[in-house]
Formats: structure tokens, C-alpha cells, sequence
């Protein structure tokens, strides 16, 4: 009876339940609530790491304190590699937010259980593993790297789009769309096709099995944080590349 019991247990845990969404209607507006409860599970849980770790700074780091500046260091870094020295600075907020919320929502799929809240319809899971959240991080992407090529380049931005031959322009455009599109894919179906294996194999050997794979997911998750910051930075740093600066440079050596 006891080994039912657990059996039964272990299949709550590994339920899957894909296409089914908990609605909120908010006037005419309709959305996914598990996505915000669980988004705002994780905005909450980055708030208050800040506040404690910036409450009582020392000289000397310690603790949380020399966690977050690690992190810190380690985003600035990747703001700097991709987008430039003279550039980067006003760009660190945005990549370590999208770094920070995407690196904490892939974990929180594997290391919070969610599934033990029961839920009207639908269940919570990472936020990153619904497409709706991905296309809203990707779209972001999208108006902050043309919002730094308008903010450094004016209408000269447009520009680009007939480098280094007027006959790129198509490619150009369509390379607008792709970017955003592929940003919000990648992202949204590794985490939950990690999720879904997890899942089916807790269910069909619930004991060790499963570890190794949900070890090998939190890696997996951390690189697709990483790979994300990554290219949005670097979608910025190229939207503010300056071609004709660097030809003169070249004319010029």
C-alpha cells in the first residue's frame, strides 16, 4: 500500500499538462495567469536578493554582497565584449535584467515545486517555458537594438540595411524578423522540452534516474541565460556599429 502511495505521489509530481492555461480576464484583455504568477514568483525573488544584498555594503565584500558584484562584473563584461568600451555602460541594466529574470525562471522550472500548487486549470512552471513570455523577451531585444542604432545614427541607421550592397536590403529585413524569432524559439523550447523529459521520467522511474537529466538541465538552462544576454548585447552592438568610421579608419592606416 505504502509503495502506491509513493507511486501516486511521484505521478502528481510528473503530471504534464501542455496547451492548458489558467485565464485571467482583465477587461477586454485576456491573459495567462500561472505566466504571471509565476513571472512575478521570480521578479520578487531578484528584488529581495538585491535589497539584501546591497542593504549593508562593506569595503570588503562578503556574502550576498559578493555574490551580486560578481554577477555584476561578470554582466558587465558581456556588455562590454559584445557591444564595445565606449558604448556598453548604458546597456549593462538592460542585459543583466534579461540575463538575471531568464536565468532565475529556467531554475525555478527545475528547483521550485510548482506543481504542488494546485491550480483551476493548467499548472505553474518556469515562465520562460511558455512562448508567450520568449516572444515578449525577444521583442524586447528587438526595440532595444533599434533604439540604440536610432539613439546613435538618427535616420542614417537605415543605412545599414543597404551594406555593404544595395541588393542586402531584403536580407536586411527579413534578418529583423529572424532575429526575434529565433531569440524566442531557442529559448522557449529548450526549457520546455526539459521540462517535459523530466517530467516523463519521473514518472516512468521516479527514484535516480531522473537526476542526472534535471543536473544536465540546470546546465543547459544557465547556457541559454547565457546565450540570450549574449545576442541581445550583441544585436546592440551592431545596431550601433559605425561602418563608414571604421572605412575612413581603414583608408586612413
Amino acid at each position: 500500500m505504502l509503495n502506491i502511495l509513493r507511486i501516486t505521489n511521484f505521478a502528481h509530481l510528473a503530471e504534464l499538462e501542455v496547451g492548458k492555461h489558467l485565464y485571467w480576464q482583465i477587461g477586454n484583455l485576456k491573459v495567462h495567469g500561472q505566466v504571471f504568477l509565476t513571472s512575478w514568483f521570480v521578479i520578487t525573488l531578484l528584488v529581495i536578493v538585491s535589497i539584501a544584498a546591497t542593504r549593508n555594503i562593506n569595503r570588503i565584500p562578503r556574502g550576498l554582497q559578493n555574490f551580486m558584484e560578481y554577477a555584476l562584473e561578470f554582466i558587465r563584461d558581456l556588455a562590454k565584449n559584445q557591444i564595445g568600451e565606449k558604448e556598453y555602460r548604458p546597456w549593462v541594466p538592460f542585459v543583466g535584467t534579461l540575463f538575471l529574470f531568464i536565468f532565475v525562471s529556467n531554475w525555478s522550472g527545475a528547483l521550485v515545486p510548482f506543481r504542488l500548487i494546485h491550480l483551476p486549470e493548467g499548472e505553474l512552471a518556469a515562465p520562460t517555458s511558455d512562448i508567450n513570455t520568449t516572444v515578449a523577451l525577444a521583442l524586447l531585444t528587438s526595440l532595444a537594438y533599434f533604439y540604440a542604432g536610432f539613439s546613435k545614427k538618427g535616420l542614417g541607421y537605415f543605412g545599414n540595411y543597404v551594406q555593404p550592397v544595395p541588393f542586402m536590403l531584403p536580407f536586411k529585413i527579413i534578418e529583423d524578423f529572424t532575429k526575434p524569432l529565433s531569440l524566442s524559439f531557442r529559448l522557449f523550447g529548450n526549457i520546455l522540452a526539459d521540462e517535459l523529459v523530466v517530467g516523463v521520467l519521473v514518472l516512468l522511474v521516479p527514484l535516480f534516474v531522473p537526476l542526472p537529466v534535471m543536473a544536465l538541465g540546470l546546465f543547459t538552462s544557465a547556457i541559454q541565460a547565457l546565450i540570450f544576454a549574449t545576442l541581445a548585447a550583441a544585436y546592440i552592438g551592431e545596431a550601433m556599429e559605425d561602418h563608414g568610421h571604421g572605412e575612413e579608419h581603414g583608408e586612413h592606416a
